[in-house]
């Protein structure tokens, strides 16, 4: 069974994002817990809790299909002790967030090194990060979304994936969300059907389907490998169609939220009813 849906608002309290869901057709989603843009919100009341489970068994949305994102504000990997206690702090509030609403993943950008520290010293406060949140929380995955590669962000290659999960004591706790216009930018060239089987395939090798949790299905802007994040509407940028074909015909990306986070939501509806055609 595939799940597919889009990144969708949650203005007003995380409930609504279930209603935005349900209106394009939609079934996955992504949300915000908070508002992204700051460090601090306040709690999630019982109420705005209780209307977000019983919208979710009215409109038959279980966490395998909900992808919760956390602040881009976060870097759990950052050199400066001031900035990864904020990050760490804000982080554990956001996975808490998660366990209060019933969901079982959060995904996350893992971090960047700010050109302080090497990219394995990065990988290891990340990992550490993780370890620590997992130890305050229960029953809520940590997803690491591969990155771009701009500027000093880790997470571009699968070692890097593969290297931070190693570090992680709870490996049933610790998950990858693969984003496809990431991929693409960090030179994993997967627009032709060769190019998916062999990006998958060393995919596999070096994470491991096991650790999929999730996927953002996004064209792109720019030229393969070319560490910018520009996403663009499906079929319409640099990766083409086949990518999207392929996926949605492959049963190791069955179980799992398919996410859009395309740039124009007025056509969500049309590609999801794309996807969902194959």
């Amino acid at each position: 069974m595939k799940y597919i849906g889009a990144h969708v608002s949650s203005a007003g309290g995380v409930f609504n994002a279930l209603e935005n869901a349900r209106n394009i057709g939609a079934t996955a989603l992504a949300l915000f817990t908070k508002n992204q843009r700051q460090w601090v919100s306040k709690p999630l009341g019982e109420e705005e809790i209780n209307k977000f489970k019983q919208l979710c068994r009215e409109y038959g949305y279980t966490p395998a299909q909900i992808l919760p994102h956390d602040s881009y504000l976060i870097n759990l990997g950052s050199p400066s002790e001031e900035g990864l206690q904020r990050s760490r702090t804000a982080f554990i509030d956001e996975m808490q967030r998660c366990e209060q609403l019933g969901l079982d993943r959060l995904n996350f950008h893992p971090g960047s090194h700010l050109k302080k520290i090497s990219i394995k010293e990065c990988e290891k406060i990340v990992a550490e990060s993780i370890n620590i949140a997992l130890d305050k929380t229960k029953g809520v995955t940590a997803v690491i979304e591969n990155t771009a590669g701009q500027g000093s962000n880790i997470g571009f290659a699968f070692e890097q994936l593969a290297d931070m999960i190693e570090m992680v004591e709870d490996k049933s706790r610790v998950g990858v969300c693969i984003d496809t216009c990431h991929a693409f930018a960090a030179g994993y060239d997967l627009s032709t059907e060769m190019g998916f089987i062999q990006v998958f395939d060393e995919f596999d090798k070096t994470v491991g389907f096991e650790y999929l949790r999730g996927m953002h299905l996004n064209d792109a802007k720019k030229e393969v490998g070319s560490r910018i994040d520009r996403h663009e509407s499906l079929g319409k940028g640099t990766i083409g169609k086949t990518t999207f074909e392929l996926i949605m015909k492959d049963n190791r990306f069955d179980g799992i939220p398919l996410i859009l986070e395309t740039p124009n939501p007025a056509i969500w509806p049309e590609e999801i009813a794309w996807l969902k055609s194959f």
